[in-house]
């Protein structure tokens, strides 16, 4: 399908929760939003606003999906209807400085994240923030929420990750990480939230064990290196399946325990990946970079594709195993005499048990390693991947 087109480099993008609209904010401070349709992506214009003179850098939908918040370079915080754009909040100077990440908790709870690492609670019923937080001394990267234990975890580009408890009324988050002496610039729940993984700016991946806490990082986090570049954004696509965008303008397809790279699924040229998105019926995953385009790849039939090719090559291989095993049965019975049926473990499933016992060996040398994730060292891979689609 062919991309939008923008004017001007767009610095983040959002789906309605409930209808087939997307929406980016750019470089001049305007909030578009497009509606597209689900089957094949075409899409056509629906609003236009310009909230700020200033950058427009964040944006999220509320749950409902009633309006949208947008945070930006002025330090302002705006609420605007989905519908039409129309502001319905402008909370002048809701930071000091720029506005770097705004997420929406629930109906009634906003957080906003800027360049110095401070992050406030905003209640959309009340004009003031409800709490503020100062854990952090860089640049809010990124949230996401975890239901089940009413927490707020953040990524910055100081090199810690803090954990918030929604229901607290202190002012200090519930722990704050080990220095990861790197940039933290994204995160994602996998493992239907078991875990969390963290993209860095040198290119690591970092899994946290939520069960093993998130203080220390030697014994909650296992690292997979590969990225060539800064992993900028992290989205999941199924519950171990994620899909990544990287400085060098590539968006990957990782999965993981057990790892494995499943090949490159789209590109903004060199042009650095600000920001990915996957819409509510996990088909359109949308992307937004440096190259003035906001991208929609369709992603829906990747994996099931993929499982059913694997699936059948499983079956006929079985199916020539058990030919190969009932062949030797015959010759042995016709040379020698046999007082008892044939032992079902052969030989020749001896073999397959050392060769599996072989991988499992090389898979553990290269734990958490990836290899090279780059344009040179993924061409075979992604060929082989993308072969039947």
């Amino acid at each position: 399908m062919p991309d939008i087109k923008l004017r001007n480099q767009p610095f983040d993008l959002a789906f309605h929760p409930t209808e087939s609209v997307i929406f980016s904010s750019l470089l001049t401070g305007e909030v578009k939003a497009w509606r597209y349709d689900d089957d094949d992506g075409s899409t056509s214009s629906s609003w236009s606003v310009r909230p700020s003179k200033r950058t427009a850098r964040a944006l999220a939908v509320e749950e409902s999906g009633k309006n949208i918040w947008m945070g930006g370079k002025s330090g302002t915080l705006f609420q605007m209807t989905t519908e039409m754009g129309t502001i319905v909040r402008e909370q002048d100077k809701a930071h000091d400085v720029p506005i770097n990440r705004v997420f929406c908790v629930n109906e009634n709870l906003v957080a906003s994240g800027d360049d110095d690492g401070i992050i406030k609670f905003w209640d959309p019923r009340k004009p003031d923030p409800i709490r503020e937080y100062n854990q952090h001394f860089d640049y809010i990267s990124d949230f996401t929420y975890f239901e089940d234990k009413r927490q707020l975890v953040s990524t910055s580009g100081d090199g810690h990750l803090s954990v918030i408890d929604i229901r607290s009324n202190k002012n200090q988050p519930l722990t704050v990480s080990a220095d990861q002496e790197d940039e933290l610039l994204s995160i994602v729940q996998v493992k239907g939230g078991q875990k969390a993984i963290v993209g860095s700016g040198l290119g690591i991946l970092s899994i946290w064990n939520r069960k093993l806490g998130w203080g220390d990082c030697d014994v909650a986090v296992d690292r997979i290196p590969g990225h060539p570049a800064s992993i900028d954004a992290i989205v999941s696509l199924t519950p171990d399946i994620i899909a990544t965008g990287s400085e060098d303008g590539m968006i990957r397809v990782l999965q993981v325990l057990p790892h494995k790279f499943l090949g490159v699924i789209a590109s903004h040229e060199e042009y650095p990946i600000e920001r990915i998105k996957l819409d509510r019926n996990s088909k359109w995953l949308g992307s937004v970079s440096h190259d003035e385009c906001l991208k929609l790849t369709d992603v829906s039939d990747l994996f099931e594709d993929s499982d059913g090719e694997g699936e059948g090559e499983g079956e006929e291989e079985d199916d020539e195993e058990m030919e190969q095993d009932e062949n030797e049965e015959e010759d042995e019975n016709e040379n020698e005499e046999v007082d008892e049926e044939a032992d079902p473990d052969s030989d020749s499933d001896e073999d397959m048990e050392v060769e599996v016992e072989k991988n499992k060996k090389k898979k553990k040398k290269g734990k958490g390693g990836l290899g090279d994730l780059g344009r040179g060292g993924q061409e075979q891979e992604t060929t082989d991947f993308f072969a039947d689609l």
